[in-house]
């Protein structure tokens, strides 16, 4: 394996345990300078990323790469300039948010559109989980501003939403190559509305919205709490949709569960089809696998297919990242890993389930999933907006670990265990008639599961 190889191995792992918003600020143009008698010097662009990398993701940096090289026994880091010519022209263009070893070096997505060729229809893995996603999807990209416009798809991380709307950007740009496609992740919208403001220079950043034929935004739910956003969007929205363009968005949740978004921005994401994206079943998962490991050349043995997909249920990108590491492997050892290989290999990222859940980590998921702090779910108030979501805690805390009332109570600053009861058989009866809810409880429990 080259030290290019070996740091975009180590790239792939870092990405599921930090944040997309560090993994771009401190790891872009990083790369491997040198490893000699068991030490390795990782170039970095500046001091500042230097001084973060050495105090706070060493530790994780150096795991990593132990476990994909048991001779490296140091790691430092230094400043430079650039790569070296030879790397540079490879790894200029790759986008940082999703690094893969899985994902070929070729590449690149299209300056004026920001899609990505990789991904297609024709590579997009449909199973009984996405299927109607997949179906609005196919149509919106045969007929343009004329088959549910706007589309709206929401679902759990890493479950193939950025795939498939950039594959209808694709397959636009192939069939009507006239039209203008701006494909954009909804922080970069915000952002950039933001610099436009400061330099107060806003016209230009509208016109790149308003003349577009198409515009693709994903994870809309960030638009919370920032109203001057949401008014350029919904501006914006409202030309392109009076024009007969085409709008579609993403989001990790249905658009009526997104906190803090005007009404009249919500009603414009739910005035055309709204399609969701599950957690795909055993068959899909290992349809995907072994696409992915096609992709690639890398040989897995059946029982190890089966191991990963039996125990990676919720997250495709968990997926690839244990394709990534048997990947690396195979290119170290110039072997296909055995069963027992596998196991040890996959250690960190395969955790069963139940294992994984904690009173703390679903009570944090409830609170990131409605924009709240913690505190606010567990301070004493009757707010419809604060006791919706600690109902829905304390009836995963019963469903999910099995935890009795009194816990349950004494978990809440010391409610009484009838409270306890009162929100989880409340709960219970809600979801059997109410789809909404019961949609928002999956996108939770993903979100427990896959952190």
């Amino acid at each position: 394996m080259t030290n290019e190889e070996l740091w975009q191995a180590t790239l792939a792992q870092i990405q599921f345990s930090i944040s997309r918003a560090n993994f771009a600020t401190w790891l872009k143009n990083t790369y491997i300078l040198s490893k000699k008698d068991g030490g390795l010097i990782i170039s970095v662009p500046n001091n500042f990323s230097k001084e973060w990398l050495e105090n706070k993701y060493n530790k994780i940096i150096f795991k990593i790469l132990r476990e994909l090289d048991e001779g490296i026994r140091e790691v430092s880091y230094t400043v430079a300039r650039a790569a070296p010519d030879r790397q540079k022209s490879k790894l200029q263009g790759r986008q940082l948010e999703q690094p893969s070893e899985l994902e070929a070096v070729k590449y690149k997505a299209d300056k004026a559109t920001n899609l990505n060729p990789k991904y297609t229809f024709e590579n997009f893995i449909v199973g009984p989980f996405n299927e109607l996603a997949a179906a609005a999807a196919t149509a919106a990209a045969k007929s343009p501003g004329s088959a549910y416009n706007p589309l709206f798809l929401y679902g759990g991380v890493g479950l193939g939403k950025t795939h498939l709307l950039q594959a209808i950007g694709n397959s636009i740009t192939k069939e009507f190559p006239q039209m203008k496609i701006r494909y954009v992740p909804s922080e970069r919208f915000i952002s950039g509305f933001i610099s436009a403001i400061g330099s107060k220079n806003v016209e230009p950043f509208r016109q790149m919205y308003r003349t577009a034929d198409v515009i693709i935004m994903d994870d809309v739910q960030f638009f919370t709490k920032k109203e001057k956003s949401q008014e350029e969007l919904f501006h914006v929205f409202n030309l392109i949709y009076e024009q007969g363009k085409q709008i579609i968005f993403s989001s990790d949740r249905p658009p009526k569960a997104i906190p803090d978004i005007e009404e009249r921005l919500r009603s414009r994401f739910e005035g055309g089809m709204v399609a969701d994206i599950s957690a795909p079943d055993y068959e899909t998962r290992m349809a995907i696998l072994k696409a992915k490991a096609q992709e690639t050349g890398l040989e897995v043995a059946d029982e190890v297919a089966d191991y990963i997909v039996s125990e990676v249920q919720r997250n495709i990108r968990e997926l690839e990242g244990a394709l990534n590491r048997l990947l690396a492997f195979q290119r170290l050892n110039n072997s296909t890993a055995t069963l027992g290989e596998a196991r040890g290999m996959l250690r960190s990222i395969i955790q069963a389930p139940n294992r994984s859940a904690t009173p703390k980590k679903i009570i944090q998921a409830v609170a990131e999933f409605y924009d709240m702090a913690e505190k606010e779910i567990m301070a004493i108030s009757r707010k419809k907006e604060v006791v919706k979501p600690r109902q829905i805690a304390m009836y995963l805390l019963r469903e999910e670990l099995k935890s009795s009332y009194p816990f349950i109570g004494k978990r809440f600053n010391g409610k009484d265990h009838t409270t306890a009861i009162y929100a989880c058989e409340k709960i219970s009866k809600e979801i059997l008639s109410s789809e909404f809810l019961a949609d928002e409880i999956t996108l939770i429990k993903q979100r427990i599961y896959s952190g």
